[in-house]
């Protein structure tokens, strides 16, 4: 796949296009020369995998959520108008390239039924993905199906958008006609298949039919719509159950091989992932989760999610660390909540004038490098040592395989469709979730009965459950925390100043602390720098900024140079 993209690129510069104007590229390259055999359909559909950016953008770095803090507090994604937004102009180049692949194929002879079906599923699949970024993004958009001629469709070029439930229907149907003819490479986890298709529509599906339960009008948008959640929720149990029944896929035994692999093949939880392979391809979210760079570290409110693991599932607890070998620790700490936290953050603390040597050449600290984190709590979800200490620490040069679309997502789609439909029981918590415990390590299965005081949710026990297990399994994933939160209409729980918990991070105690782990009235009469704490000597990492929630935030803004262009297109409310 990488020789693949390499090579794809001299092809790709004559039929990349700025936005949805433009026709035909005056270039060597045309759909009349280039798409005349299914080896150069292949060759140009491989750009599609440019889709899924891996380590190189997809985990961890999108800290928008309750789950990581920054210093200074990660604001939103526009404050205000933009004059330009890739979030529009990227998925509508991208969809013009689908709808040139769409036009050409009826054209090519030399391809069988079964191909031109397989290749044609493949470009519509990809054009329901690009459009489904849009709309998730912006709302009302252009439901573009070819290829867009400046003489010939004014319509769309200079019209208004067309209603986002619309675009969302011509999704499905998009989606839909790929999961019946996308038939070749099944055994593959590299290239896209009937299952990878399937895996798209589900997690497209999961979330229309959930964002159409709990929209509000209050907020700009359309009213609640319980038929369409309903369909599109059952559209994605649909999918789900394609994967589920197949008998092809399995839970990895070891949680974190899904992240620390130097290669996934033959990882039987794998739907699509990326390889990587140092120096033709690499990535950097190795060092920048443990290196020079101060890592965004997990919240306070985050790290209280994990549950006890102990078997008291209403055991969260603050407890403090400890001091070991003179580092303040909170190893036992992570001992008693569920495995995954073990995973998540490092035993020691970190934080500014406490920094942590993660990186050496031998035991003795030759060649020490070390860490420090703004919430104390240190990432360690992706670090391995099956690559070297120059090259965990450098830039670009990370070779562990980023997951894509994997099993343990479908699980959780597949429990959290079942309960918003009713039809969340015994089997489909035996066939999801208690699976995704037992491989986790803890020693009790899931529990739909659990009454959490804490559910800010304004859901039932059952789905917060679901939720709170999305996250923890999920941590730093996929911006899947934030988009979550944004299809159950719950944003406001990013406001900083209403959930106060998620600018701050671990407790290192305070000057008033009798057995404070960290003396920060002694660093400050040292000179030695150290990070902000509360009056309860937890981590305050926001430097005396804030996140203030707004109900327009659930959509973006629409950029004024596509104003510009098309006084039609309007604006969504609140910019």
């Amino acid at each position: 796949m990488k020789k693949i993209a390499i090579l794809l690129l001299s092809v790709m510069v004559a039929f990349t296009s700025c936005n949805i104007l433009n026709n035909d590229p005056d270039d060597s390259f045309t759909k009349s020369n280039y798409f005349t055999s299914v080896e150069n359909v292949e060759l140009f559909a491989n750009y599609f995998y440019s889709a899924f950016s891996g380590y190189s953008g997809d985990f961890y770095f999108n800290i928008l959520n309750d789950d990581q803090a920054k210093t200074g507090v990660e604001l939103w994604t526009f404050m205000q108008q933009p004059a330009t937004a890739s979030a529009w102009n990227s998925p509508y180049s991208n969809i013009r390239r689908c709808n040139l692949l769409i036009e050409a194929i009826p054209n090519i002879e030399s391809m069988t039924t079964a191909q031109a079906n397989h290749w044609m599923g493949v470009a519509r699949l990809m054009r329901a993905w690009y459009h489904y970024k849009v709309v998730r993004g912006f709302g009302d958009c252009y439901w573009v199906n070819h290829v867009l001629d400046a003489s010939k469709d004014a319509d769309v070029l200079y019209g208004p958008r067309t209603d986002r439930d619309i675009v969302m229907d011509s999704i499905l149907a998009d989606l839909n006609f790929a999961v019946e003819n996308i038939t070749l490479n099944s055994t593959s986890r590299t290239v896209f298949n009937e299952y990878v298709a399937n895996a798209m529509k589900a997690e497209i599906c999961l979330y229309e039919g959930t964002f159409c339960r709990y929209r509000s009008e209050a907020d700009g948008q359309k009213a609640p719509n319980e038929t369409r959640a309903q369909q599109y929720l059952r559209e994605c149990c649909n999918a789900c159950e394609v994967i589920l029944g197949s008998g092809k896929f399995s839970l990895t035994p070891k949680y974190s091989a899904v992240y620390t692999s130097l290669n996934l093949e033959g990882n039987p939880e794998m739907i699509l992932y990326k390889h990587y392979a140092y120096p033709m391809l690499g990535h950097s979210v190795i060092d920048y989760t443990c290196g020079s760079t101060q890592v965004n570290g997990m919240t306070k409110d985050a790290f209280n999610s994990y549950l006890s693991a102990d078997g008291d599932l209403m055991t969260y607890g603050d407890d403090h660390g400890v001091l070991v070998g003179g580092k303040p620790s909170i190893a036992a700490q992570i001992a008693r909540r569920d495995p995954r936290l073990a995973c998540h953050v490092d035993a020691l603390l970190q934080f500014p004038g406490n920094d942590v040597v993660r990186f050496a050449d031998d035991e003795a600290g030759k060649n020490a490098s070390s860490s420090t984190s703004s919430t104390g709590y240190g990432v360690l979800k992706f670090d391995t040592k099956e690559i070297d200490r120059v090259r965990r620490q450098s830039i670009g040069q990370g070779d562990t395989d980023a997951p894509i679309f994997w099993l343990a997502v479908i699980f959780l789609n597949y429990a959290e469709a079942k309960a918003e439909l009713g039809e969340f029981d015994a089997t489909v918590q035996g066939l999801t979730l208690d699976k995704l415990r037992a491989r986790a390590g803890n020693i009790w299965g899931f529990s739909a009965t659990v009454v959490d005081p804490r559910n800010n949710m304004g859901v039932s026990s059952l789905l917060y459950e679901i939720r709170r297990e999305r996250r923890v399994e999920l941590m730093y994933d996929i911006n899947d925390r934030y988009y979550s939160l944004l299809r159950w209409h719950k944003l406001d729980l990013l406001d900083t100043n209403l959930h106060p918990d998620i600018k701050k991070g671990a407790w290192i105690g305070t000057a008033a602390d009798a057995d404070k782990l960290f003396n920060v009235e002694a660093a400050e009469l040292a000179g030695t720098n150290h990070p902000d704490v509360d009056e309860d000597g937890y981590i305050d990492c926001s430097s005396g900024n804030n996140r203030i929630y707004d109900k327009k935030y659930y959509l973006f803004p629409i950029p004024s140079d596509q104003q510009t262009l098309n006084p039609a297109i309007g604006q969504n409310p609140g910019w």
